[in-house]
């Protein structure tokens, strides 16, 4: 019978290793959900009038900012940027079936466009940069 415990012992290395590699991964996809539940918490408590991107497909998105009364900035094909004054635009969002959203400003202008600042800049200053 010890003989049979002992080629036991051995034969379960393999599954050791896998074993290892799967609480790996699972360690890795729970630091991954777990950042984009802070990011897409943080959108509902962004300040009227900032940019926000909406992820998913384009026809999908446009019609979603419309119902949520927000002014398109920029689009393409499963990024649309969007801005609104209200307070509640995030959550008119969601309401109207957006698949996530992000404050496009903090998600590193994924929009094309300057970080508000330099704009203000150069809008103040026309010899600036």
């Amino acid at each position: 019978m010890q003989a049979l415990s002992t080629s036991m012992t051995t034969d379960g290395r393999p599954q050791n290793r896998a074993l290892s590699l799967g609480r790996i991964a699972g360690a890795i996809a729970l630091v991954v959900f777990g950042w984009l539940a802070v990011v897409v918490a943080l959108t509902f408590g962004s300040a009227p009038g900032k940019s926000m991107a909406i992820v998913g497909p384009q026809s999908h998105a446009l019609a979603t900012i419309a119902k949520a009364n927000g002014r398109i900035l920029a689009s393409n094909d499963y990024v649309t940027i969007a801005r609104s004054d209200d307070a509640d635009f995030v959550a008119r969002l969601y309401a109207a079936g957006a698949l996530l959203v992000l404050d496009a400003e903090q998600a590193g202008g994924c929009s094309g466009l300057p970080p508000a600042s330099s704009l203000r800049a150069k809008q103040s200053n026309p010899s600036f940069g």
